[in-house]
């Protein structure tokens, strides 16, 4: 493959997984705080739910730029 397809597809993929990722923590966040609105007695459970969940979604761009220098490099 050519060197401009493999900084084109790496592009891609770190651009679409950091998309998908700030989607994903918008929705996670905005209903968090929904819920935390609706019963603020739980806010605490509910944060920590939402940090555990924040935290799994950010390791999906992680692993996206894993495979973006696999394709760079290899």
């Amino acid at each position: 493959m050519t060197t401009g397809l493999k900084d084109l597809a790496a592009a891609l993929v770190a651009g679409i997984a950091a998309l998908a990722a700030s989607w994903g923590n918008g929705k996670v966040i905005s209903k968090t705080i929904e819920s935390i609105a609706r019963q603020p007695e739980s806010a605490g459970n509910l944060r920590a739910t939402m940090f555990i969940g924040v935290g799994l979604i950010e390791a999906v761009p992680i692993l996206a730029i894993v495979i973006a220098f696999l394709i760079l490099f290899m």
